[in-house]
């Protein structure tokens, strides 16, 4: 045993597996229409989304480069995500990963239609799988995405490595988009301000250009000559544009008449996320050309903020300014923008607006020119409250509050039956409906820690195990899962004082199955196979063999994993209800009707989670079974009755227990504490009453 450990751990250490990302045309197959694929702007797969006119309109990139976190097969599920400038998510598309229960369980189409929960969505939107905790007045700024049953630790994982990479992404490449929510304007903040107020504190900003400023910026071109205006009258306003976010009730009502405000006040409760912004131009450049649509984003004007575009619209609004405004404003132009707070516009920091001056050369189909006037404001904070960013609980968290029950109830079980395992495991097994209560604790295993808890440990958890050691370090994927980690707790504590038997014979739900199957098959009477000591020593090797090649694959071909792990039946008894495809059902039923003849024949000959639990063994430290010098020699009636052969017959361990194939079925505890089986003690008892 201690040689088959240490080979493995050997093979371990000399092997390694690296992923790889799409190439430029398997990628470009991906992107969705109307974006086509740009160029590379990173070493780890981070690539432009450039629109039908060539220019850059987001990000696309793989996650499995930027956040490779292990699933549960111990590779990392690997996403393509597409967003936009504005941080919106246009796409998510799954590309490859080693899920099993997606693999040999559920199906792609399940896993697949989780990703399209993101589109639309923004990344600075706070997201979480799962549903509502508790009371939900429906205003909660967390955006749940629905999980998929059965599955909802797997896709947790894959949430987390978009989130992960989206936020490498923004940081690097999209530094602007917020991580929180969007400040509002305040309604609580009452002010009484005048146009003054809003000049000297900052709250209107002013860019004024002259008409001598405006040759000055065409000057050198072609369209240098082509305002005689200009020329005209160097001192006159070119461009004389006051800005002001009216979003603040207290500023509106410094620029607004009261109708006015009242009107502003009823399109924000409308529409809860739009900034208005007034603009008032004084001179003569207008803002709009002749083509402007009301409604539409102004073809004029344009802004950023944080070095990406803010999307800005006409809000349709009919306003008037108030009587006491300079003269000059009231013969201006206005207009009232509005742009999305929700798309990362943060109007308490600094954003650039940008107008464009246009001139024509000629009069018979003319050259345009244009250059871009711009300012720089912001308003105070002072005006504006911010919403507290939602938390969402980490992963592990949310895992724990979502099972928090079947924790408990787990929890409650194995502080009852470890316990009387350690310290009352005679009295138990010297039980008159001891059968009974073992087939009753078992049928608990199947129904509530197998079917509906899920906890069925595989062998693929340990491989995940190894991958994340060797690959990305990382062992995080196992919070995902708290119910079946505790079983491991409980399978850990058994290797040290029982070995094997603790989880193989009492908490092991196929294992249940089949002992369930066995039974049935002696009710029915069905003839059993007896294997011979030489045969079954043999056959008790080659699970070792099965663990061995499953590791092996994980190096040599990581490919072929998923389908050899299927050796285990555990998806398809456990997982999937024996709802799968006809081979997979095949196999498990299979199993279990041997089992009917072939006491445990899975678990004993070909379980690769059962080898690794009898190495597991190793640990243990006491022989938990009483034994007596009589045990094996004359008396062989434990080694008879012992069904899974773990008692040699012969030689010189003849009557001990070979503690890595025992379960701890208690046959043998029974046997030894019982005055009317145990011969050593039926003999004692005639000699006392010979003597007598």
């Amino acid at each position: 045993m201690r040689a088959v450990l240490s080979f493995l751990l050997c093979f371990v250490v000399a092997c390694a597996v690296q992923a790889e990302t799409l190439d430029r045309a398997a990628l470009a197959a991906k992107v969705i229409p109307p974006f086509k694929l740009g160029e590379e702007v990173n070493d780890r797969g981070v690539w432009t989304l450039e629109n039908a006119g060539g220019i850059t309109a987001g990000y696309v990139f793989e996650t499995e480069p930027l956040a490779p976190l292990p699933g549960f097969s111990g590779a990392a599920i690997n996403v393509l995500v597409m967003l936009d400038l504005e941080g919106q998510f246009l796409d998510v598309q799954l590309i490859d990963h080693n899920e099993p229960i997606f693999v040999s369980g559920l199906g792609q189409a399940a896993f697949e239609a989780f990703f399209t929960q993101y589109r639309g969505h923004s990344i600075s939107a706070p997201m979480v799988v799962g549903t509502p905790y508790g009371e939900s007045t429906g205003s909660s700024a967390l955006v749940y995405l629905d999980g998929v049953t059965k599955a909802t630790a797997s896709v947790r994982i894959a949430h987390e490595s978009i989130l992960a990479a989206v936020g490498q992404v923004a940081r690097e490449k999209m530094q602007g988009v917020p991580t929180g929510p969007p400040a509002y304007p305040d309604p609580a903040v009452v002010e009484d301000l005048t146009w003054d107020d809003l000049v000297e504190q900052g709250l209107a900003t002013r860019l004024h250009v002259t008409n001598a400023g405006i040759d000055a910026e065409f000057a050198g071109t072609l369209w240098a000559d082509d305002d005689p205006e200009a020329k005209e009258n160097p001192e006159g306003a070119y461009l004389d544009l006051w800005i002001v976010d009216i979003g603040p009730p207290s500023i509106a009502a410094a620029v607004l008449d009261a109708a006015s405000v009242a009107e502003v006040q009823e399109f924000l409760t409308i529409s809860t996320f739009d900034e208005p912004i007034l603009l008032i131009d004084a001179g003569r450049h207008g803002l709009i050309t002749e083509d402007f649509v009301r409604n539409t984003s102004p073809d004029l004007l344009s802004a950023e903020q944080f070095g990406l575009p803010v999307a800005l619209r006409d809000s349709d609004l009919l306003f008037s300014l108030r009587d006491d405004l300079p003269e000059a404003l009231q013969d201006g132009t206005a207009m009232i923008l509005r742009t999305d707070r929700r798309l990362g516009f943060d109007p308490t920091e600094p954003w650039t607006l940008h107008v464009e001056a246009v001139r024509a050369h000629g009069s018979f189909m003319p050259q345009m020119g244009s250059v871009m006037l711009s300012s720089t404001q912001s308003t105070d904070a002072r005006f504006f409250a911010r919403d507290e960013t939602p938390k969402s609980l980490p992963p592990w968290r949310g895992a724990l509050r979502e099972r928090q029950g079947d924790l408990i109830a787990l929890a409650l079980g194995l502080g009852l039956l470890l316990p009387v395992l350690m310290w009352r495991q005679s009295a138990l097994a010297g039980l008159r409906w001891f059968t009974p209560v073992r087939l009753g604790i078992l049928a608990v295993m199947t129904g509530f820690v197998g079917w509906w808890g899920q906890g069925q440990l595989s062998i693929v958890t340990v491989i995940g195990v190894i991958r994340a050691a060797w690959e990305v370090g990382s062992y995080a994927f196992l919070l995902y899962d708290p119910f079946s980690l505790l079983v491991w707790a409980a399978a850990i504590v058994g290797f040290v004082l029982w070995g094997r038997a603790l989880f193989c014979g009492w908490l092991c739900p196929f294992g249940a199955m089949q002992e369930f199957a066995h039974h049935l098959g002696r009710l029915l009477r069905l003839p059993q196979i007896e294997v011979s000591a030489r045969w079954d020593a043999r056959l008790k090797l080659l699970k070792y063999a099965v663990l061995a090649g499953l590791v092996a694959l994980i190096f040599v071909a990581p490919g072929a994993l998923d389908k050899a792990a299927e050796v285990e039946p555990f998806k398809t008894a456990v997982t999937t209800f024996f709802v799968r495809e006809w081979y997979y059902v095949a196999y498990a039923v299979g199993l279990l009707l041997l089992s009917a003849v072939l006491f445990k024949g899975f678990c004993r000959y070909l379980c690769p989670l059962g080898a690794l639990m009898a190495l597991g063994g190793l640990l243990r430290g006491r022989d938990w079974i009483a034994r007596r010098v009589d045990c094996g020699s004359p008396c062989q009636l434990c080694a008879v009755r012992c069904k899974y052969q773990a008692i040699p017959k012969t030689g010189q361990k003849s009557g001990k227990i070979d503690y890595a194939e025992c379960f701890g079925c208690l046959d043998c505890v029974k046997i030894h504490d019982d005055p009317a089986q145990c011969v050593p003690l039926v003999l004692k008892a005639r000699e006392r009453r010979r003597a007598a």
